[in-house]
């Protein structure tokens, strides 16, 4: 049966502590389907959904509309001069695309999952965790390895869509922070889209009121999803 034709079923968890604003309830609208294929997830996307492991959620949260559905337009786009600088600091690392996760990859997942996100609801990190919420049982993500000679010091976990990749989750080696190994993994998935001739990636949820979440304006120009669809934002800076 096609997926555009083909109804839904969708459910509300009860509200819970929000993992990035402080004294916010989060609420998840979840996808209650056991069929999903690549077609009706990308479409899913287009709606402001995401994916956690097989779940597919979008926030609707009781008080709060902070999460903004943002991803990038792959013709458009256009590398800053801070960008720039990120690649010309990189050029000694190489990146290749596995389609298989690894002992190695999650071994630096744990690492950097402890180390810098130790206050967060993903520590501590386990084997399990890291299943749960990067692979599905309805597709395989590809994993963007970043390597300095044989040492493997960045992931990007990525799905591929058919007109489309989503950043599902990235994470580096911590002693390498200098380097803006996130800010370079983002960049990279920009080339592998363009090179798979790709008319979006999607970067999840931009929320301005929170550190680690309002980075994601810094990619331009990007699309914002709001009440009245995807709105195209060109932010000036200087940089």
């Amino acid at each position: 049966m096609s997926s555009k034709s083909r109804p839904v079923t969708v459910g509300r968890t009860k509200p819970f502590a929000c993992s990035y604003l402080d004294g916010q309830q989060e609420q998840l609208m979840v996808l209650q389907e056991d069929v999903i294929d690549a077609n009706l997830f990308e479409q899913l996307l287009a709606l402001g959904f995401r994916r956690s492991g097989s779940m597919i959620y979008k926030p609707q949260c009781p008080q709060c509309n902070a999460c903004l559905p943002i991803r990038l337009p792959i013709d458009d786009f256009q590398i800053s001069k801070r960008q720039k600088r990120t690649l010309k600091n990189n050029q000694d690392l190489s990146w290749k695309i596995v389609d298989h996760k690894t002992e190695q990859q999650y071994q630096l997942y744990e690492r950097y999952v402890n180390t810098r996100h130790h206050d967060g609801p993903m520590y501590p990190a386990s084997p399990e965790q890291y299943d749960s919420f990067a692979t599905a049982n309805w597709m395989q993500p590809l994993f963007i390895e970043l390597r300095q000679g044989d040492e493997l010091i960045g992931v990007a976990v990525t799905d591929v869509l058919p007109h489309s990749l989503s950043a599902i989750y990235s994470y580096f080696a911590p002693e390498h922070h200098k380097r803006s190994l996130g800010s370079l993994l983002i960049l990279l998935q920009t080339q592998i889209a363009k090179m798979m001739k790709k008319q979006f990636l999607y970067l999840g949820y931009q929320i301005d009121e929170s550190r680690k979440m309002n980075y994601k304006r810094d990619y331009r120009p990007h699309q914002i999803l709001t009440h009245s669809g995807w709105i195209t934002e060109i932010t000036i800076k200087n940089q």
